[in-house]
């Protein structure tokens, strides 16, 4: 009876011990999956959040280019006429650049000089017309001389040099007149083939420079044995800016040069018309002294 009860005790301690040993495993199992599952958890969370940051990091960073951008493209438009002209002048090469602003400059000066001489020479002839009559009809040559000695002007030169010879006849008044009228056309076009000579160098020397930019480019190619682009785009850019620069030089100067020969031709058709109408006043002053 002990026996079985002993092999009894036995069985149930042995029987306890493999649940016990069971449970045990089963709770390990779920802890060690629980554990698995916070750890995805928290690995998920974090890949989240670094994915977060990283959005963020690249809103910010396209929004500081935009600012940037933004900010850049006010500035170009604050800046000055002046201050974009003198940036490309410097970007297009002094060697070039600096020779047709030379020619600019000159041009300009002769220009300026032209149109003031022009402006000055610039007679009413109509009216010294009227004076020279009434000075012929009232004091004779003399006063009408003093008339002409007192106006400005090449029809006022011509004139004097006509009646200063009136002595000698028609004949020879028609000839003075048209000596000196040559003399005076000449003065009036005085310095106006040198704006034709800058009107056509500035975009000479512009495509000259436009050709040295181009070998300076080719070369560029030839020594990086590659074509990039950023090698090829700066010869280009300084070629194309000394081209534009020249043109515009050329530009201006001929719109000043077609002025000047338009205000030439009509000073110089005013002074063949006045000189017509003097030699007329002139042959009606002599009929009128023979006949007095």
């Amino acid at each position: 009876m002990k026996k079985l009860l002993t092999l009894f005790a036995l069985a149930s301690f042995l029987t306890f011990g493999v649940s016990n040993s069971t449970f045990a495993q089963e709770g390990d199992d779920a802890t060690t999956e629980m554990v698995d599952s916070a750890a995805m958890g928290a690995e998920k969370v974090a890949k989240e959040a670094e994915a977060a940051a990283e959005k963020a990091k690249m809103e910010a960073e396209a929004l500081a280019e935009q600012e940037a951008e933004a900010a850049a493209a006010a500035l170009e438009a604050d800046k000055s006429f002046h201050q974009v002209l003198k940036e490309k002048f410097i970007e297009g090469g002094p060697e070039f650049m600096g020779i047709v602003l030379l020619c600019l400059i000159l041009g300009l000066a002769i220009v300026i000089e032209r149109i003031i001489y022009l402006n000055m020479a610039t007679t009413n002839s109509t009216k010294l017309l009227v004076n020279v009559e009434d000075a012929l009809n009232s004091g004779g040559v003399d006063a009408a001389k003093e008339v002409c000695r007192n106006t400005s002007g090449p029809v006022a030169s011509i004139f004097y040099q006509g009646l200063d010879r009136s002595h000698e006849g028609v004949e020879m008044v028609e000839k003075s007149v048209v000596s000196y009228g040559s003399v005076q056309m000449g003065m009036l076009e005085k310095g106006v083939s040198w704006i034709s000579l800058f009107i056509a160098l500035a975009p000479m020397l512009g495509f000259m420079g436009t050709v040295i930019g181009m070998i300076g480019a080719f070369d560029a190619i030839e020594a990086a044995g590659d074509i990039s682009p950023s090698l090829v785009a700066g010869g280009i850019k300084i070629a194309l800016l000394t081209t534009v620069f020249g043109l515009i030089v050329a530009i201006i100067l001929q719109v000043f040069y077609n002025y000047i020969v338009s205000k030439i031709d009509s000073i110089v058709n005013d002074m063949e018309n006045a000189s017509i109408s003097l030699i007329d006043l002139l042959v009606a002053h002599e009929l009128k002294n023979k006949k007095a």
